[in-house]
């Protein structure tokens, strides 16, 4: 359980948007998420490049799961969530 709750945690902290854009004032200690934000203007976005960093940016969370897959599906079975 306590394993399911630490990816959990990695995964919402690493995804979060609203807390660092409310607290930091300083464009040079941006998070990775609202960096993304920087590749879309008022009226024109760098799609490709958009793209490009977010598949950059989700490779962490995806060598994650991969290597706690197991741990992370029997913690969700432990607290009854899948039924089976």
């Amino acid at each position: 359980g306590i394993a399911t709750l630490i990816i959990s945690s990695f995964v919402t902290v690493w995804n979060d948007f609203m807390g660092p854009l409310i607290y930091l004032s300083s464009e040079e200690k941006y998070t990775a998420a609202l960096g993304l934000r920087s590749f879309i203007g008022m009226y024109t976005g760098q799609w490709h490049y958009l793209m490009a960093a977010s598949t950059v940016l989700v490779i962490p969370v995806i060598i994650l799961f991969a290597f706690c897959q197991k741990i992370f599906i029997n913690g969700i079975n432990l607290s009854g969530g899948l039924k089976g």
